[in-house]
């Protein structure tokens, strides 16, 4: 299931959803240059150094809006509030991509 993002922009729409024929990975694409973390809510700006780091932004290059603020800090709080460790249990499917934010984090909660 694919959770669709509003972006702040066209360009930054465009620069997040490159597909190419060439390469599966992002960060192993020299066209792409943007990568959106949609559970952290987090953009970078991708480093290609053949591995998969990236240096958050807080501002769109193109348009110049704030971006939405991480929510690292709130996933990993509400993983541990339900006794997930994500370092060494599997992650609920709904904490793998951006649906935790849709309910306020409570999620298959009963809410």
């Amino acid at each position: 299931m694919t959770h669709h993002t509003r972006h702040c922009c066209e360009a930054m729409t465009n620069r997040v959803n490159v597909r190419c024929d060439e390469h599966d990975d992002p960060f192993a694409c020299p066209d792409a240059l943007v990568d959106f973390s949609a559970k952290f809510q987090e953009y970078g700006l991708i480093i290609h150094d053949g591995g998969g780091s990236s240096i958050t932004i807080e501002f769109c290059p193109w348009c110049g809006r704030r971006l939405p603020e991480s929510q690292r800090d709130r996933w990993f709080d509400e993983l541990e509030r339900r006794g997930v460790d994500p370092w060494e249990e599997e992650v609920p499917a709904e904490f793998q991509d951006g649906r935790w934010l849709a309910s306020g984090g409570h999620v298959g909660q009963g809410a």
